[in-house]
């Protein structure tokens, strides 16, 4: 099955509250991505506050789509399904889980684990380019049943997605997701000017949060950057 090829990539905002998350339903966003910064790339929210946000996404229509990170950890088979089935009790559609640096020969007994929950709840891979992650792994993700996998980063003061991959190397990324029907996302410190160099890649996403705050990621959600950050995606139409 080949993905569907977007027209433009769709904004997934992280928010780290329930105000933040009411904030971004108000300026529109295609992807609410539930996140706490203070926590790490990809800290949790509470459980109890995932059930609240799923309540709150859904009494305002399930706008979007609307995903959660289930916190950093190792590439542990027992611990990363715990996280995944905690995170998607809560009724959150997507769940993103980290594969950290690792032993990568683990790989395959954590996808065993999680497969089962992959049958009923869409999985969200995330890989960090910043840990010189092995792209060849895309299909075998699509193979143990994901929805997605998305490239991030994992120290948030090393730069950019872009300082740490190159353009022909993200490209051939989003292709190999692509063509193994697999949702794709490009996030990582990302700016307003690496917009338009993403955007052509044509990811079905890219991620932000640093960018969409006044003083850093573990500042508080600024409306107007969010609107800003909205409106150059919305702008990026490709032929």
């Amino acid at each position: 099955m080949t993905a569907h090829v977007p027209a433009r990539p769709g904004l997934l905002a992280s928010v780290a509250t329930l105000d933040e998350m009411r904030t971004a339903l108000a300026v529109g966003v295609d992807i609410l991505d539930l996140k706490n910064p203070s926590e790490g790339a990809l800290g949790a929210w509470a459980p109890q506050a995932l059930v609240e946000a799923v309540a709150v996404w859904r009494a305002a229509g399930a706008p979007g789509s609307l995903s959660a990170t289930v916190g950093d950890h190792p590439l542990e088979p027992d611990v990363l399904r715990t996280a995944a089935e905690r995170t998607a009790a809560t009724g959150v559609p997507l769940v993103k889980i980290g594969f950290a640096l690792g032993d990568s020969t683990a790989l395959p007994a954590v996808l065993d684990t999680l497969r089962p929950l992959a049958r009923g709840t869409r999985l969200i891979a995330v890989l960090f380019a910043d840990q010189a992650p092995d792209l060849a792994a895309v299909p075998l993700f699509a193979a143990g049943g994901f929805h997605g996998v998305m490239l991030d980063t994992a120290d948030k003061a090393a730069g950019g997605l872009l300082a740490h991959l190159p353009v022909e190397t993200l490209a051939r990324f989003v292709s190999a997701a692509r063509a193994e029907g697999l949702l794709t996302g490009l996030a990582g410190s990302l700016k307003m000017a690496d917009i338009a160099p993403l955007a052509a890649l044509r990811p079905h996403y890219l991620g932000f949060r640093g960018a969409l705050c006044a003083e850093g990621r573990t500042s508080a959600l600024d409306p107007v950057r969010l609107a800003a950050v909205r409106n150059t995606l919305a702008g990026r139409i490709l032929a």
